[in-house]
This record gives structure tokens, C-alpha cells and sequence, in this order.
């Protein structure tokens, strides 16, 4: 994760002799819980880290990151596909955080689109007389668009 973070243009940390450095370069204030969602915890760790500087300067940044890890997923093992897809969903979640959109928020809100166009899919299938799981990949592709065009205002 670090090859792409920077450290922000903050000046560091002065710490008097003998005082623990460590502790005083930890991200302050307390760490999301864990009973949070996972996207919504992965953008507050993302910004409990953005305080001492450990992130990327700008959502491209960001963007680049998901691109390296959409890499590392198409490329893993299937032993490591959960661990890089993982990699991947904190990246997005952090650059939904970069977009000031709310990770949690935007995949609810996709979730009730999906639903709602794939019950009128079937609706519209089910009107023409089809059953969706004898039709192929075009003709889904079909019916969804048609769905898609409906939602449209004009």
C-alpha cells in the first residue's frame, strides 16, 4: 500500500529527547470500532492515517491505487484473491473518502438500484412470457438496458 502514498506537506512531528516517538507519531484519537461496516471503517482508518500524513495527496492517487490492485486481483493465486480483493475495497473505500462520497452510503444506494431494475427485469421477462435463466448473456443484456432506458426521465 505505501508505493503510492505520500507523506502530506505537514511539517513533522517535533518531539522533545526522550520522549517515545512512536506514541507520538501514532494517528490520534480513537481507532474505528470494529462492529462498524467494513467500507465505512476502512474510510475512517484511511483518515485516522491521513492525520500524520500517511496517504495519498489526491483522489488520482487514489484511483492509480485501484488500478494496481484491480492488477493484483486478476493476477493472484486463489489463495490470495480474498486478501487482494480486500486490498482493492479499502482502496475504493478510500477513494470514495478523496470524493467526499460516502462508501457505505453509495453501495446502499446501488444495492437498491440493482434490486429495483433487476425485479423489473424479471417483471418485463416475465410480461413476454421468458424465463430469465434460459435466456444467454445478449439478451439479459437486453431486457437490462430496456430497464435502464424506462428509469430515464425524457
Amino acid at each position: 500500500m505505501c508505493s503510492a502514498l505520500h507523506r502530506s506537506r505537514q511539517p513533522p512531528n517535533r518531539i522533545a529527547p526522550g520522549k517515545n516517538t512512536r506514541r507520538a507519531n501514532a494517528p490520534r484519537g480513537p481507532r474505528p470500532p470494529l462492529a462498524l461496516p467494513a467500507l465505512a471503517r476502512a474510510a475512517k482508518l484511511g483518515k485516522r492515517a491521513g492525520r500524520v500524513g500517511f496517504d495519498w495527496p489526491d483522489a488520482g492517487g487514489v484511483r492509480d491505487k485501484i488500478d494496481e490492485e484491480l492488477r493484483e486481483v486478476a493476477e493472484a493465486a486463489p489463495a490470495q484473491r480474498a486478501e487482494e480483493l480486500g486490498d482493492l475495497l479499502f482502496a475504493v473505500a478510500n477513494w470514495a473518502r478523496h470524493l467526499r462520497v460516502d462508501a457505505e452510503e453509495a453501495l446502499r444506494l446501488a444495492n437498491a438500484k440493482f434490486e429495483r431494475r433487476f425485479r423489473a427485469m424479471e417483471a418485463l421477462a416475465s410480461a413476454r412470457s421468458l424465463t430469465l435463466k434460459d435466456l444467454d448473456a445478449a439478451a439479459w443484456d437486453a431486457l437490462w438496458n430496456e430497464v435502464k432506458k424506462a428509469e430515464k426521465p425524457g
